[in-house]
């Protein structure tokens, strides 16, 4: 296996810091400088870019836009061709014995990094606050000194310590399978 990695930057920190903003309406820093610079770096004209995108609303959206941005690469998108959403996808790992990550046991609809600075709920922000209070109040102090309002409670901008503490966390995102996921399961098998 090879892992790549950015030669700047040690991790979403230190995007964060150096850059001095969080995140933007198009995304956040840390994702072109972790993600999209390494990658660029590394592939060839022709290669193939396979990601793990289902056929939820919300993925399908992320690949319209991905397709949009870097229309010179060639996307692949099996989960959506195969009609899987993220319940079957999380049902399938499960059913293959293999260990579901620990950001969907608690709760959170991506296995993203720990804090994501993109995150604009306040109910990932308070079970952020409830299963990984450093990170959270790191992200506070930072997002402070930032002047960075990362959520939004009733259609304004508010600092994430300002969530009431009682605010209602993720509910988990149950794995669950149709005709789809066993079909896509014995393909697996084969």
């Amino acid at each position: 296996m090879i892992r790549i990695r950015s030669d700047e930057y040690d991790d979403t920190w230190d995007v964060w810091e150096r850059r001095g903003y969080i995140a933007e309406n198009d995304g956040a820093p840390c994702t072109g400088r972790l993600k999209g610079s390494p990658r660029h770096a590394f592939q060839f004209p022709d290669n193939v870019h396979v990601f793990g995108y289902t056929c939820d609303k919300t993925d399908q959206a992320r690949v319209k836009r991905l397709a949009e941005t870097f229309f010179e690469l060639t996307i692949e998108n099996p989960l959506i061709v195969a009609g899987l959403d993220k319940r079957a996808c999380l049902a399938i790992v499960q059913g293959a014995g293999i260990a579901l990550p620990v950001m969907y046991l608690l709760g959170f609809p991506n296995n993203n990094c720990i804090p994501c600075g993109k995150a604009t709920s306040p109910n990932y922000w308070a079970a952020m606050r409830l299963h990984f209070p450093t990170q959270f109040w790191r992200m506070a102090s930072l997002s402070r000194r930032l002047g960075a309002r990362l959520t939004r409670i009733n259609d304004e901008r508010i600092f994430i310590d300002e969530i009431p503490e009682d605010w209602p966390v993720l509910n988990p995102i149950a794995p669950a399978c149709d005709f789809l996921c066993h079909l896509a399961a014995q393909d697996l098998a084969a």
